[in-house]
């Protein structure tokens, strides 16, 4: 096991090396400029629609969820683990910098995430059950003017989708879950993993609609539990704050590798910085990888347009709102770089996040950052459930297999909850970045498609605004 440990590191290391975060972010930059910073521009009216009543109804265009239910199902697979377990990884292999680069990658991965979700609608399809098909796949497949190298692109994505579904959906989750129950409450991983696999299944059996309805119920609140908890470990510390936010910025950008203060034992440099605080922001939200555009192109929508801000702000609550609540609790608890007395090696992962927790609010910060996991993970599980299928669903050209599908992807959760976490984390993080190459073409070749569809609807945006000022 360890060989394949090892290999899996390697691998790993070659996808997330200068090449890929170049292409990430680049792309990110890229599209923003081409559209002339229009997503930053209408952040404000994407974050508004998103809490209308309208959001919730399916009164405007045609789909097969409310706007809203879209969001909160892409928000299920993305609200995870990453947003626990990924900041603290981030912050102590890349140092506390590393929360910099993922606001950065944030910020230009709004675009993405807007680019991705505004084409899956536009080129989604209606299945034979009378059901949304669409994500990166179908766009590549329709939108590209050579329509052999667009199908061999949409083959690949669908099929490291459904790989990706598997690692980050999937195991991922489920590890995390059955190692914070254990660490917390001493339950057995096999009855962690027994449970969620149950649970899951009966879940995922329903579809999208059950999915979704799931999602708009726990997401929500699962979010608002998690930021009110860390909010009072940050006021709790809040005398460290100015100290833990001073070291955050000087160690993202500092050349030379730095060390000390708040941060303990923990020594980085801009590059590991950025490397770790990209790869951790991307993992954590998604952006640009193309997975939440599978989710989007079920919507109910009358403009692609309007469902693509309403599906990129899933990227700002994300990683600017609930990532930010999680690096800035442990920045200023001062457990970054200490030392876990039971193994004698550096606190990590979920382990860490629970110290800095457990600061202010005793044991309970424990058993709150446990909680926060298992709910954080198993909605995951359930949103990314339904981008495997889809993408399965596509590469058989069928829906008639999805229950195959659904009943494996159960059984995975299994697997997940027992195996090692470094060969899992590892597994996904590969599966992400092959999964991200294709969309990213995608996105740069579409990007002229992209930004005059956006200049289009700010025509529109703009009549209506006038409308309600009238």
């Amino acid at each position: 096991m360890e060989t394949l440990s090892n290999i899996l590191d390697k691998i790993d290391g070659i996808v997330w090396g200068p090449v890929m975060l170049v292409l990430l972010v680049g792309t990110g930059i890229f599209l923003t400029i081409r559209t002339g910073f229009l997503p930053w521009r209408n952040l404000g009216y994407a974050l508004k629609s998103t809490l209308s009543k309208e959001a919730r109804t399916k009164s405007r265009g045609t789909g097969d969820i409310s706007p809203f239910s879209a969001l909160t199902t892409a928000l299920a697979a993305t609200i995870g683990t990453g947003n626990i377990v990924g900041v603290a990884t981030a912050m102590v292999s890349g140092g506390p910098g590393a929360l910099v680069w993922m606001w950065i990658s944030a910020c230009f991965g709004l675009t993405s995430k807007f680019s991705e979700c505004m084409l899956a609608i536009k080129y989604r399809e209606v299945n034979a059950k009378g059901e949304m098909s669409g994500g990166p796949m179908y766009t590549m497949k329709k939108a590209f003017k050579n329509r052999t190298f667009g199908s061999i692109l949409g083959w690949l994505f669908a099929f490291f989708a459904v790989i990706a579904s598997f690692g980050i959906g999937n195991m991922t989750q489920a590890n995390s879950i059955s190692s914070s129950m254990t660490e917390t409450f001493a339950v057995p991983a096999w009855i962690t993993g027994a449970v969620i696999t149950v649970l899951a299944f009966v879940i995922i059996v329903g579809g999208i609609k059950t999915i979704s309805k799931v999602s708009q119920v726990v997401v929500p609140f699962m979010a608002i539990f998690y930021v009110i908890t860390g909010i009072a470990v940050i006021i709790g510390n809040i005398e460290n704050v100015p100290a833990g936010i001073a070291m955050i910025f000087k160690m993202a950008f500092s050349i030379q590798a730095v060390g000390g203060g708040l941060c303990g034992t923990i020594t980085s440099s801009l590059m590991n910085g950025m490397r770790y605080g990209v790869a951790r922001g991307v993992f954590s939200n998604e952006a640009g990888m193309g997975s939440a555009a599978i989710t989007a192109a079920a919507a109910t929508t009358d403009h692609p347009v309007r469902q693509g801000y309403i599906n990129m702000t899933g990227t700002f609550y994300d990683t600017i709102v609930v990532c930010t609540i999680t690096g800035l609790a442990i920045a200023s608890s001062g457990v970054l770089g200490s030392i876990n007395p039971a193994t004698g090696e550096m606190y990590t992962g979920s382990a860490l996040t629970i110290q800095a927790f457990k600061t202010v609010l005793g044991p309970a910060g424990g058993w709150l950052v446990c909680i926060g996991i298992a709910l954080f993970a198993f909605s995951t599980i359930l949103g990314w459930e339904y981008h495997g299928e889809k993408a399965f669903e596509y590469l058989f050209k069928t829906h008639k297999y999805n229950m195959v599908y659904r009943i494996v992807f159960s059984l995975i959760v299994y697997i997940g909850a027992t195996t090692s976490l470094e060969i899992v984390w590892n597994f996904s993080d590969i599966a992400n970045a092959l999964m991200a190459i294709p969309n990213l073409i995608c996105l740069l070749v579409l990007s002229g498609e992209i930004a005059k569809d956006i200049k289009d609807f700010q025509k529109i945006l703009e009549e209506e605004r006038a409308a309600k000022n009238k």
